[in-house]
C-alpha cells in the first residue's frame, strides 16, 4: 500500500477549506483505498483560513498545518510543503475547488500503469478561466517551451502528481523564487498530461491579474534565458549594417551626383529610436543584474510562522 501526500497552497480559501478536506478524504477511503496525508500551506491568507485548517488538524491527524509569515506565492507554498511530506507520490492541487478531487484517481491508475513516467500533469479539459487567464497561460507555455526545450504539446498547470524522488531532487534545489513546473521540467523528461475536468470557481476571484501574470512570465524568461539579451543585440547588429548601407548609398549618391543628405526630422526620430534601445539595453541588463543580486542575498522563499504537524 502506498502513501499519497496531497500539498495545497491555501490563501484566503476559508468557504472551501472543509469541503476540499472532505471530498479528498472519501476519494482516497472509499475510491482509491490508498492512505494519505494533506498538507495545508497557509501563504498569509487575510480571511480566517488558519482557524479552519486548526479546526481540521484538530479533527484528523493526517492533515498537516503550516502558516507563512507572509504572503510568498504559490511555488514558495508548495516547496514549504514538500520538505514534509512522507508519500511515494506527491499530489499538488489548488485550494479554490477548481482542481476536482475526483480526478485524482486518474492520475493515481496512469501513474500505476507507466513505471516510465516520473510526473504527471493535469491537462484540463473545458478550461474554467478568464480570458486574460487563458491567454497568459498561452504565453507562458509558448516562452517556457521555447526557453527550457519543453514540448509545445506537454500543458503545465498546477494539478500533479510526483514521484517522491522527484520531489526530493526539488527541495535540495537552491533555487530563488521558484517555479515549480519549470523545475520538474528541468529535473525529468519523463512527464506526460492526463486529460481532467476543470470545475469553475465557486468563491472569490483568481489572484493571477494580468499585471501578476506578465510579472511572473518576464521573472521565468530572465530566470532561464537570456532571450532579451540576444533579442537586443540582434536588434543591435541590424541597425549598425542599416546605418552602414544608408551612409555608403548617401556617399555613392553625393560623389556622383552632388546630391546632399537631407531631413531632419528623420535624423531626429532615427536619434530618438537609437537612444531608446539603449535604454532598453541598460534596464534589461540592470534586471539581470538585480536577479544575480537577489541570488546572491540567499533570502528564504519563504518563512513558517507556526506549524502543527
Amino acid at each position: 500500500m502506498s502513501l499519497y501526500s496531497v500539498v495545497v497552497p491555501v490563501y484566503n480559501s476559508e468557504p472551501t477549506l472543509n469541503e476540499l478536506y472532505e471530498r479528498i478524504r472519501k476519494v482516497f477511503e472509499e475510491t482509491v483505498r490508498e492512505e494519505f496525508e494533506l498538507i495545508l500551506v497557509d501563504d498569509g491568507s487575510k480571511d480566517h483560513s488558519w482557524d479552519v485548517m486548526e479546526r481540521l488538524h484538530d479533527r484528523d491527524p493526517r492533515v498537516k498545518i503550516i502558516q507563512q509569515a507572509k504572503n510568498f506565492g504559490q511555488h514558495p507554498a508548495l516547496l514549504c510543503g514538500f520538505h514534509y511530506v512522507n508519500g511515494d507520490f506527491v499530489i499538488t492541487m489548488d485550494d479554490d475547488l477548481q482542481h476536482p478531487p475526483e480526478e485524482i484517481p486518474k492520475l493515481i491508475n496512469v501513474m500505476n500503469e507507466r513505471d516510465d513516467v516520473d510526473v504527471i500533469i493535469a491537462r484540463y479539459e473545458g478550461r474554467q478561466h478568464s480570458l486574460v487567464r487563458r491567454i497568459g497561460t498561452w504565453v507562458s507555455v509558448y516562452a517556457t517551451s521555447k526557453m527550457l526545450k519543453k514540448p509545445r504539446d506537454l500543458e503545465i498547470t498546477s494539478f500533479r502528481l510526483i514521484r517522491r524522488f522527484i520531489v526530493d531532487a526539488i527541495i535540495q534545489m537552491n533555487v530563488r523564487l521558484p517555479q515549480i513546473g519549470n523545475l520538474l521540467i528541468q529535473t525529468s523528461n519523463r512527464i506526460i498530461n492526463v486529460p481532467v475536468h476543470h470545475d469553475a470557481r465557486k468563491y472569490g476571484h483568481s489572484g493571477y491579474s494580468f499585471r501578476r501574470l506578465a510579472k511572473d512570465l518576464f521573472y521565468d524568461i530572465i530566470s532561464n534565458s537570456a532571450f532579451p539579451l540576444l533579442l537586443v543585440r540582434n536588434v543591435g547588429i541590424l541597425s549598425f549594417l542599416t546605418s552602414a548601407a544608408l551612409a555608403i548609398y548617401f556617399l555613392v549618391r553625393y560623389f556622383l551626383y552632388g546630391m546632399s543628405v537631407e531631413g531632419w526630422t528623420s535624423t531626429i526620430l532615427i536619434l530618438l529610436a537609437s537612444n531608446g534601445l539603449l535604454l532598453l539595453s541598460i534596464g534589461i541588463i540592470g534586471e539581470y543584474l538585480m536577479h544575480i543580486l537577489d541570488e546572491t542575498k540567499k533570502m528564504p522563499n519563504y518563512v513558517e510562522r507556526q506549524k502543527k504537524l
